[in-house]
C-alpha cells in the first residue's frame, strides 16, 4: 500500500467516524476533552489528584462513546483517564435550531 493510499484510507475512515459522531451525539450530556482523546458521555467526574509534588486529573465517564479510528466499538460502559494535561468538559445544549439563523431572523 502506498503513502497516498494510506492517507485515503485513513481520511475515508476519519470522515465515517465524523459522520458517527454526528448521529450519536445527541444522545449524550458532555463532551471531553483531554489530551489524548475526545469522549462524548452522559456523566462525568473530574478530580484533581496529588502524588509527591505532582498533581494530575482523574476524569472518570459513564456511557462514553470514543472519537478513536482504530478502536472496534466506540460505545464504553465506563471510562477512567488519568492525565497530566488539562481537561476540558462541556455540557451540550441539545436545541433545535433553526436552519438558519441570522440578525434578520
Amino acid at each position: 500500500m502506498s503513502a497516498e493510499e494510506l492517507e485515503q484510507y485513513e481520511a475515508e475512515i476519519e470522515l465515517g467516524l465524523y459522520r458517527e459522531y454526528r448521529d450519536v451525539i445527541s444522545l449524550f450530556k458532555y463532551v471531553v476533552e483531554t489530551e489524548r482523546r475526545f469522549y462524548l458521555a452522559n456523566q462525568v467526574s473530574v478530580e484533581t489528584k496529588t502524588q509527591g509534588q505532582s498533581t494530575y486529573f482523574q476524569v472518570d465517564l459513564v456511557d462514553a462513546w470514543v472519537w478513536d479510528i482504530y478502536r472496534t466499538s466506540r460505545f464504553v460502559k465506563n471510562v477512567s483517564v488519568r492525565t497530566f494535561a488539562d481537561v476540558n468538559v462541556e455540557e451540550l445544549v441539545h436545541a433545535n435550531l433553526p436552519d438558519h439563523i441570522g440578525p434578520n431572523n
